[in-house]
């Protein structure tokens, strides 16, 4: 296991792109962290930089107390997971998980020994003798991630590792290298942009966006206490739902677009006088998630009209999408209670589920709850 910090770390390219900014995070020993944004977000870039292939531009990286910024990859002792499984294509399942061992000058029984304890932590033993074209892309993928394991590193760097699987795939690798950490209690870094991944497997998640660090907290906190609208609509599936308005005497008239919708909020219940008055005048934006909300009336709740565009059969849920003027929403309901398509539609949003965003500075409002 290992304890990592990363202060004040910067990337800035020859070409003066400046791809990650004064990234900030300390990761205790045997945590599984998640890098989670959008494709371009700067989090593989910082997973690179950890494991020595890209040069740190500004800051300072610490293992263990120990200044690691100038240590190439192999003094590092760090073991990386990439997108591609990167298997040797003429070596069997057991070469390929012995390979680096070999390579290290390590006796023969005792790579016997941890190649069969890594196949069986990993399902692979029935295929060690197989060739990486006879197996399928979550085999693969579990002979990369063994390949990791094996060297029994205090560092584990996942980068998408789970991206070139199908779903089914996906749901059972995302469950296989969550009790693989649980066993090796290594400090583990998982780089991804699907949220859901995040969400189920991390201790803490890193929000990232446009090489800023966005939030930092465990899936809880950033799911119920988003700092700002960007965390509240990556994390979540389907994303929250976002309405804007002006306040007027301490009203949230709902406008999307230039068009007043039949809907209002009473700030009152929901805001301090303080800051009800301070926004008096302004624009605010009103968020909620999908399956917060309730069809039938309710008290402590408010009421918006809509209508019914799209409805989706999930199973244990439906997924109705409606028009609220000019903007649309989804809706999480019950099977059972699923809308006509294209019928009037009003639904409740209880008070103490509802989020509030400054406009301007998209930042969270802080509500009573």
């Amino acid at each position: 296991m290992a304890y990592l910090k990363l202060k004040d770390i910067n990337k800035i390219y020859p070409n003066g792109f400046h791809a990650v900014h004064d990234f900030n995070l300390e990761i205790e020993k045997g945590e599984f962290v998640v890098f989670v944004g959008p494709s371009g977000c700067g989090k593989s870039t910082t997973l690179r930089m950890i494991a020595g292939l890209e040069n740190i531009s500004k800051g300072e990286f610490y293992i263990n107390d120990v200044l690691a910024n100038d240590k190439g990859p192999r003094d590092r002792q760090v073991a990386m997971v990439f997108q591609s499984y990167a298997l040797y294509p003429h070596l069997s399942v057991y070469d390929n998980l012995a390979f680096g061992l070999t390579l290290q000058g390590v006796d023969e029984d005792v790579i016997e020994e941890r190649v069969y304890a890594t196949a069986k932590i990993l399902g692979l033993t029935e295929y060690l003798q197989r060739k990486p074209r006879a197996l399928s892309g979550g085999q693969r993928q579990r002979v990369a991630v063994g390949r990791a394991i094996i060297r029994k590193v205090g560092i584990f760097l996942m980068d998408e590792p789970l991206s070139n699987l199908d779903a089914k795939q996906r749901v059972t690798m995302r469950s296989e290298i969550t009790q693989i950490h649980r066993e090796t209690n290594a400090t583990t870094i998982y780089v991804t942009h699907d949220q859901t991944e995040a969400m189920t497997m991390a201790d803490r998640i890193v929000v990232m966006k446009e090489g800023y660090i966005q939030q930092v907290g465990t899936p809880y906190e950033l799911y119920f206490n988003p700092v700002n609208m960007f965390v509240a609509g990556f994390i979540g599936e389907p994303p929250m739902n976002f309405l804007r308005g002006t306040v007027n005497n301490g009203i949230l008239q709902i406008a999307e677009d230039g068009e007043n919708v039949d809907a209002q909020l009473d700030l009152a219940p929901i805001l301090d006088k303080e800051l009800i008055d301070q926004y008096n005048g302004k624009k605010m934006v009103l968020g909620f998630r999908p399956e917060s909300i309730v069809l039938g009336e309710q008290e402590n709740c408010s009421a918006i009209a809509c209508q019914v565009e799209l409805t989706e059969l999930l199973g244990d849920n439906t997924n109705v999408y409606v028009n609220i003027g000019n903007s649309r929403s989804v809706l999480k309901v019950d099977p059972h209670d699923t809308p006509a398509m294209d019928s009037e539609l009003t639904f409740y949003i209880p008070n103490k589920s509802i989020y509030l965003f400054d406009s301007e500075t998209e930042d969270v409002i802080p509500t009573i709850k």
